[in-house]
This record gives C-alpha cells, structure tokens and sequence, in this order.
C-alpha cells in the first residue's frame, strides 16, 4: 500500500500556485483556510484535511489523486 509523501504533495501544490501564480495567502482566503494552512502544507510541517485536499483539487482543477500522489497527471 502507498503511504502519503508530504514533500511530493507540498512540491506538487507549490508547483500549482506558481501556474496560477497566486500567493500562499491569496490562495488560503479564496479557499476560506488559514494563511497558516497552506505554508504548513508546503512545509510538510501539517497535512492537509480530506475538505482542504477537496477544495484545492477543484480550485486548481486537478485530481486529488494527483494532489496525494496517488497518480502522475492531473
């Protein structure tokens, strides 16, 4: 079984904000999150929930899978 890698996730995601060129904190207030949340996620310092892990994929259009690591394209 796959285990969640934080750091592919957090490379992932900051890899989409620079295609949307959007900000951490731009980012967590469109999604309604905590400006905390999303550096925490980019340092792999907290995972994300399943909700944030919902709403960043259907922000940036995306899979979560793709978001978890779980498939390599979007």
């Amino acid at each position: 079984m796959k285990e969640f890698n934080r750091a592919q996730f957090a490379e992932r995601l900051k890899e989409l904000r620079a295609e949307k060129n959007i900000g951490q904190n731009a980012l967590a207030k469109v999604l309604g999150l905590s400006n905390a949340s999303v550096s925490y996620w980019e340092t792999g310092k907290q995972t994300p929930s399943a909700e944030a892990v919902f709403k960043l994929a259907l922000f940036f259009n995306v899979s979560a899978d793709f978001l978890l690591g779980l498939k390599d394209d979007y």
